[in-house]
């Protein structure tokens, strides 16, 4: 046998939190940061405009579940500024997961019901989170305080 933790079939990876708690990547969208820049450059204008729009296709993919970013590091290379300001780069993949877990109300039946929560995280490579090194800032998530039980009839796809 592969020593490998367990993956439910619809699953794309599943994540072992801190606390134990195991978290199934649903659905992923990686995209490149700067993908439609087109002409400018990466500014704080640039960055902050790429970050809402993102927020705004996780709330539009997910609606069932509540949105997390978490922040990404900036980075300031040593480049003359331009008419919007320094030069400021993020990683160059956005990635919008959503994760789903067993239901944080006890009261709530573990087949019908499940706890769900849309993150946006920004990574160097395109590659789906390792269950066994996935990011430090995936694997501490708050899920009882960020994370919201739904009814699995409530999603229009899977759990």
């Amino acid at each position: 046998m592969h020593d490998r933790p367990r993956v439910p079939i619809l699953s794309l990876t599943r994540i072992v939190q801190s606390t134990g708690r195991g978290l199934d990547l649903a659905e992923l969208l990686l995209v490149p940061t700067y993908g439609d820049l087109s002409h400018g450059y990466p500014c704080r204008p640039a960055n902050d405009q790429r970050i809402q729009a993102l927020l705004h296709t996780a709330a539009r993919l997910s609606p069932a579940v509540p949105v997390h970013l978490i922040p990404p590091p900036r980075a300031y290379p040593d480049q003359y500024p331009g008419a919007f300001g320094p030069v400021e780069t993020l990683p160059p993949v956005a990635c919008v997961g959503r994760f789903s877990s067993t239901p944080l109300t006890p009261a709530n039946d573990l087949v019908t019901h499940r706890s769900g929560l849309t993150v946006i995280w920004f990574q160097p490579t395109p590659r789906i989170p390792d269950p066994y090194d996935a990011d430090p800032t995936l694997r501490d998530i708050d899920w009882p305080t960020l994370a919201r039980d739904y009814a699995l009839g409530d999603l229009p796809y899977g759990p």
